[in-house]
């Protein structure tokens, strides 16, 4: 069973930031092979919202409010530990995402860049494609959003 949590950059414990960032480097940096400055500054605004199985981090993103990242609210930096995947962990983590954006910025509207292998995913719950493919950080990615 996941126990979710939604934190703010201060509210995190050093464990839980430790865990945090050492599980979107394992997934962004290593499994994907991408070299990109993950930590760009930008979690002391966002939200953290963090997936734990017995106590260790397993799933994650982070969520802007309207015009701290993208004009809408946003989710980014999604991840779920490679040996979880096959527990609904990627759909749990996202669906209490949302929700933490309706509950924190009174705002439905929510815009995403997802990563292309991903799109169906994201289509279930109820994101859309907008534009054109891009490279972020050297990999393909869509804009997409919820309204």
């Amino acid at each position: 069973m996941l126990e979710i949590v939604v934190k703010e950059f201060s509210e995190l414990n050093t464990i839980e930031l430790y865990g945090l960032l050492q599980l979107r480097s394992q997934i962004f940096v290593v499994e994907q092979n991408c070299v990109y400055q993950d930590l760009d500054g930008k979690d002391i605004k966002a939200l953290h919202v963090v997936g734990f199985k017995k106590e260790k981090v397993v799933a994650y993103t982070r969520i802007f409010k309207p015009g701290d990242y993208f004009d809408h609210a946003s989710i980014g930096r999604v991840t779920v530990a490679a040996d979880q995947r096959s527990y609904g962990y990627g759909k749990d983590i996202m669906k209490a995402s949302i929700a933490a954006v309706q509950n924190n910025f009174n705002t439905a509207q929510i815009k995403i860049s997802a990563q292309t292998y991903l799109l169906k995913f994201y289509e279930e719950l109820g994101f859309k494609s907008i534009g054109d493919t891009y490279l972020e950080d050297g990999i393909p990615h869509f804009a997409m959003v919820k309204n």
